[in-house]
């Protein structure tokens, strides 16, 4: 029996630290960050972005957890749920190295007809008599990644080849790059082994529309009080745009655009880790949603079309 295809992230099932506030904070959190609520219960959230891709948000002590331990303490990420394309070998569920679940199923998400602004590169013109979009916040499109730290980088690689997974890039001995199928995204999981960091999740990515939404949703989290912690910035691998929030119910959520797109005939590459593979820029501290600035400059400047 061949494979089934692994299309995506179908729904990521997160648990809050057990307490009351936590869970409301979550729920504001994801509000803010544009995603839709569609169910409310009390010891339950469940989120939708544009294509359907769900987000769910439960107490540690829910019935959905009974026989699992969770890859660290804390609010953490629980469960992850792939959409499946076709008939396969994939089992209903399983657990990976780190303790995270993963179930398959047939795709939930539906087709969307959103598409980013076109670009005018020099000799290249895509956009005519047409401004490129200002967003006021962002809402996104789908679920695009995550990203675990791993004690066993060898084992964790693995275990998800054995799934199906292909190899985009890494870092020998340090970081691996997986796409869940030979065509798409450059990455759907990113294993990352730094020295003396325990496991654990380390961000979920939620694409957008294009640099302008990235930019629209980062500075709407920013005047909702919420805290950046590196972004904007764009990724030398992946090509892709980012803005990185901390997120109370764990880990990191990234607003990410305009990632690389492979096939078949990519050749994975190899690069040594720092700060320049990671972010080929990036701002510290973000951008403040109120004065469009870094926020350790101070407010109250005039910007240059302004009279002096």
């Amino acid at each position: 029996m061949t494979k089934a295809l692994i299309e995506g992230i179908d729904r990521l099932t997160y648990s809050t630290d057990g307490s009351a506030e936590n869970f409301a904070r979550s729920k504001q959190c994801f509000i803010d960050w544009g995603l839709n609520l569609v169910h409310e219960a009390s010891d339950e959230l469940l989120f939708e972005t544009l294509n359907g891709a769900q987000v769910r948000i439960l107490p540690p002590s829910h019935a959905a957890f009974a026989g699992s331990t969770p890859m660290e303490s804390g609010a953490t990420l629980r469960e992850v749920t792939w959409g499946v394309l076709g008939d396969g070998d994939l089992p209903a569920a399983c657990t990976d190295p780190h303790g995270l679940v993963h179930h398959f199923q047939r795709s939930i998400k539906r087709p969307v007809s959103v598409q980013g602004s076109p670009s005018n590169p020099y000799g290249a013109v895509h956009r005519i008599d047409s401004p490129s979009p200002v967003y006021e916040r962002a809402t996104p499109v789908e679920i695009g990644h995550v990203v675990l730290f791993t004690q066993n980088l060898a084992q964790a690689v693995k275990f998800y080849e054995g799934l199906g997974f292909v190899l985009s890039d890494s870092y020998p001995g340090r970081g691996a790059f997986l796409r869940c199928s030979p065509e798409g995204g450059h990455h759907d999981v990113f294993l990352l082994q730094v020295p003396g960091k325990a496991q654990g999740l380390n961000h979920v990515a939620f694409t957008v529309r294009d640099i302008h939404e990235v930019f629209g949703g980062g500075l709407a989290m920013s005047r909702a009080g919420w805290k950046t912690q590196l972004g904007p910035g764009r990724h030398p691998i992946s090509s892709a745009y980012f803005w990185y929030f901390e997120c109370p119910v764990g880990g990191l959520i990234e607003y990410n655009a305009d990632e690389d797109h492979l096939t078949e005939n990519w050749q994975p590459r190899e690069f040594t880790p720092g700060p320049t593979m990671f972010a080929e820029w990036a701002i510290d501290g973000g951008i403040d949603g109120h004065t469009r600035r870094q926020p350790q400059v101070a407010a109250g400047g005039q910007f240059l079309t302004e009279k002096r």
